[in-house]
């Protein structure tokens, strides 16, 4: 089930694609099925070490291209991501910003690792069918790790937006999956074995193993009305960097320094600008 529309986010084969929050794997699997170079990105040991066992078993069943593929899970802190500047030509971060407490410092790392003219699409639980899931039950947001806030689409936008992303569009996604949340919400979200909530799972599950067309005709129509997740495409502009050699060159050319003279400080900026490893540098497994 994916929430992403890889067409509007412009994923194609070769981009480095990072999949920030990436769980059990669900978009960072389609991205390497393209052929995008993917690091799955998360919090979670289990779920980083997850993810790199299906990327193997896809791999050994033929699923990914070995030759031109390159995949790996990395563990990790969003607010401090260990790549360089402009890394990846897309981020995805699905469903993750609402947990984070400090989410404006996750959206400026996400920002930064992307490549100017690279593109993004976040994606949280939409304002209207959360506020009746907070509404209904404590339980459902009330736990270590649940959701911290709820976001309308200006705010998010305008965070986003502050961090130097223009937003290029948007869309709703998963109708049938709101009815489904407050169902739980109501006879209490851990109640998975409720007979209403598993006839309901089971309903989703159809849905999303065959993809019959009674479901994906009601889906399209329920997604604007009370679709569960908002989907914001961005993009990052494209601008004249300010390179730190670029100025100490002009600086030392009005003294009139003779050319040998300026080379070894030319080359001492060169080395301490090389940062940490980019994300195709990253081999598979590394912090699995």
């Amino acid at each position: 089930m994916l929430t992403v529309d890889y067409r509007k986010l412009g994923v194609q084969p070769g981009d480095r694609l990072l999949d920030l929050g990436c769980g059990f794997g669900r978009h960072a699997y389609q991205a390497a099925r393209l052929g995008a170079q993917v690091v799955a990105f998360d919090a979670g040991a289990d779920e980083v070490r997850q993810v790199l066992d299906t990327f193997g078993a896809m791999a050994d069943a033929g699923e990914l291209d070995t030759v031109k593929s390159r995949f790996g899970s990395v563990q990790g802190d969003a607010l401090r991501l260990p790549f360089a500047d402009g890394s990846f030509d897309r981020v995805i971060a699905s469903e993750v910003l609402e947990h984070i407490p400090e989410d404006e410092t996750a959206m400026a790392e996400l920002t930064r690792v992307l490549r100017p003219g690279g593109s993004m699409a976040v994606t949280v639980p939409r304002c209207g069918p959360e506020f009746v899931n907070w509404a209904i039950s404590d339980e459902y947001h009330n736990v270590p790790g649940g959701h911290v806030r709820i976001y309308r689409h200006t705010e998010l936008s305008r965070r986003l937006e502050a961090t130097g992303l223009t937003e290029i569009g948007s869309h709703h996604a998963h109708g049938l999956h709101s009815p489904y949340w407050w169902l739980r919400c109501l006879v209490g979200p851990s109640k998975d074995d409720h007979p209403a909530v598993a006839a309901y799972h089971r309903l989703l599950a159809w849905d999303i193993i065959k993809a019959p067309k009674v479901t994906r005709y009601t889906e399209r129509v329920l997604n604007p009305l009370i679709g569960k997740s908002l989907v914001v495409y961005l993009n990052k502009p494209v601008v004249d960097r300010y390179r730190p050699y670029d100025a100490m060159v002009s600086t030392i050319s009005r003294f009139d320094v003779e050319p040998s003279e300026s080379a070894p400080v030319a080359a001492s900026v060169a080395a301490s600008a090389s940062g940490p490893m980019t994300a195709v540098e990253i081999e598979a497994g590394v912090g699995a």
